[in-house]
């Protein structure tokens, strides 16, 4: 019932209590807060200041009761004051805090302050969750995310990579986003829920997901071990699948208490979802598959304006999937034959290179882009875009 709570009154309440700007939200459901009873044993906990508001709800158990009370109460709530109030109590839960900025929110719950600076970055204080984030393009990903400014669950199965990315966005950059770290297998149901829940928890919505993370194993029908091709399927086309299901139920409440807001649900496909690929079957097939559920996606979920599109980037050279001298692709292609003639992995990386008429491999800017593109147009969804370097052209 506690995920169900912050899963359904989070978001709303983010929106309801939002003006011009969109707020950001934390829940701190510390004992000493869960048990506050009003706002007076809230002011004792000498945590907010004097001045601080407060806006206590009654209503403890059911979701939709809850969000009714807010509704009223802050419907009264504007009514007499300009502003929102800077926390609200949920019996028996914890405490809310709202603010313009989630470096507001550390000072606010009794965390360290810092020195920052407001980010006024293109995506500044969208909420953003991206898969297989730890390393690789999908680090790059977050990365540029987060200096655009939004603020990045770093998502990965590697937890200790993906605290180490998340530790070192909130260290590097003195900005008024933050990152976070969260544990998660993709093609786990119950996983992907807790990473949704765990989002809301810290920031109070969502706004994109990411769906990058995703696996590589070569072969041709002879090589391919069925363990292999569903672990491929569960990863890049389940997990796709229950980024989608999960994220898409948050946004839905966001859509329903703001007029007009627009969120994004964001597959990285590839090359391979485009056309066939010799000796790689599994792989392409999955991506086939997510443009399909790209676009059926799409149908479903605009009328809460909820935008689905899949980037379809070429090959990532430069990046460990391929070229990770003991597992990458280079090394796997070569073993596999996939390339007639090739000797080396450097046979192989040439082959490639040649095949891609701007003459190099594709980069995470080359793909972060086309992520932005499809962030601030609002027209366009159901789309697969290919990041190609002109290797595969839309015909």
């Amino acid at each position: 019932m506690h995920n169900a709570i912050v899963n359904q009154v989070l978001p709303a309440l983010r929106m309801m209590a939002s003006g011009e700007n969109v707020l950001t939200l934390r829940l701190d459901d510390r004992e000493i807060f869960a048990n506050a009873t009003d706002e007076q044993s809230l002011r004792e906990l000498l945590i907010m200041g004097e001045d601080a508001k407060i806006l206590v709800v009654d209503e403890t158990t059911d979701p939709t009761d809850i969000v009714s009370d807010l509704e009223v109460k802050l419907s009264m709530w504007k009514e007499e004051r300009e502003d929102h109030p800077d926390y609200v109590l949920l019996k028996d839960i914890g405490l809310v805090a709202l603010a313009q900025h989630a470096a507001q929110l550390d000072e606010m719950l009794g965390k360290d302050e810092h020195d920052y600076l407001v980010s006024f970055g293109r995506l500044a204080n969208k909420i953003a969750v991206v898969t297989g984030a730890a390393m690789g393009f999908g680090s790059g990903i977050a990365g540029m995310l987060f200096m655009e400014g939004a603020n990045v669950v770093i998502a990965d199965w590697n937890e200790v990579e993906g605290q180490k990315a998340a530790d070192f966005l909130n260290k590097e950059a003195a900005t008024s986003n933050r990152a976070m770290f969260v544990k998660v297998d993709v093609s786990d149901a119950a996983s992907v829920e807790n990473m949704i829940t765990e989002t809301i928890g810290f920031f109070g919505g969502l706004d994109l997901i990411v769906s990058n993370a995703g696996v590589l194993r070569a072969g041709g029908l002879d090589e391919m071990t069925p363990e292999n091709f569903d672990f491929m399927t569960n990863v890049n086309y389940k997990g796709y699948f229950l980024c989608a299901k999960y994220s898409s139920a948050v946004m839905k409440i966001q859509s329903k208490y703001r007029e007009n807001y627009f969120t994004d649900i964001i597959q990285i496909n590839s090359k391979s979802g485009l056309k066939g690929s010799n000796k790689n079957f599994a792989y392409a097939g999955g991506k086939f598959g997510g443009i399909g559920l790209t676009q059926s996606f799409a149908m479903e979920l605009m009328p809460f304006k909820i935008k689905v599109n899949s980037v379809c980037p070429g090959n990532f050279f430069e990046g460990p999937l391929w070229s990770d001298p003991d597992k990458g692709l280079f090394v796997q292609y070569l073993r596999a034959g996939k390339v007639p003639g090739a000797r080396t992995i450097g046979d192989v990386k040439a082959f490639y290179e040649k095949q891609v008429p701007a003459g190099r491999g594709c980069r995470v800017q080359d793909v972060f882009r086309a992520i932005l593109y499809i962030i601030e147009q609002e027209y366009e969804t159901g789309q697969a875009v290919p990041v190609t370097g002109g290797q595969n052209m839309l015909n």
